[in-house]
């Protein structure tokens, strides 16, 4: 089983997903955003229709555990960054909800990233906004970064309770 503890002695990115999707039971992602928090350039934006919110409807096998971003390449440049998550959860409490997030390049741990929402009442709808420094690139690894889409890869571990309960990987580019 990987626990948080685990997860944090990672330096490469995984070769595979570490545990089977959950399916739409404990959670569902209803927004998220990503800005510059100094210029409030939003780089990336998604948000669900506002259609009432249903559970047990999705089959694991078929929710996406992977995503691709195409950032603008002055998303290298930023110095913070505000995330803005909304998620609903299901009719179980979410004791210790926490996100760990690894992010590489060429296979060279770049940043982690360790998030605690906490518990979470269920049946409801959560949002939660942090504002974060980004590790500085310089001006070759940026280049580099850019020349190289989909090198740049991170690996997002969900736990509650200190079980791993949800894992999902993405690809950048920059343009």
């Amino acid at each position: 089983m990987f626990t948080p503890e685990i997860v944090q002695k990672f330096k490469l990115p995984t070769d595979d997903f570490l545990c089977k999707p959950i399916g739409n039971e404990l959670i569902q992602f209803l927004e998220f955003s990503i800005k510059n928090n100094d210029t409030k350039e939003t780089f990336f934006e998604i948000k669900q229709p506002d259609i009432p919110i249903t559970w047990h409807e999705v089959d694991p096998n078929e929710l996406g555990q992977s995503i691709h971003y195409n950032f603008p390449k002055n998303f290298l440049a930023a110095k913070t960054i505000a995330a803005k998550l909304c998620f609903a959860v299901g009719c179980k409490e979410l004791k210790g909800f926490r996100m760990m997030e690894n992010h590489y390049f060429q296979g060279r741990l770049l940043k982690s990233f360790d998030f605690n929402f906490g518990f979470c009442i269920p049946n409801t709808i959560n949002t939660w906004e942090h504002i974060y420094d980004v590790p500085f690139l310089d001006k070759k690894t940026q280049e580099k970064m850019i020349q190289s889409p989909g090198e740049t890869v991170s690996d997002s571990f969900y736990f509650v309770d200190n079980k791993l309960v949800l894992h999902n990987k993405a690809t950048y580019s920059f343009s």
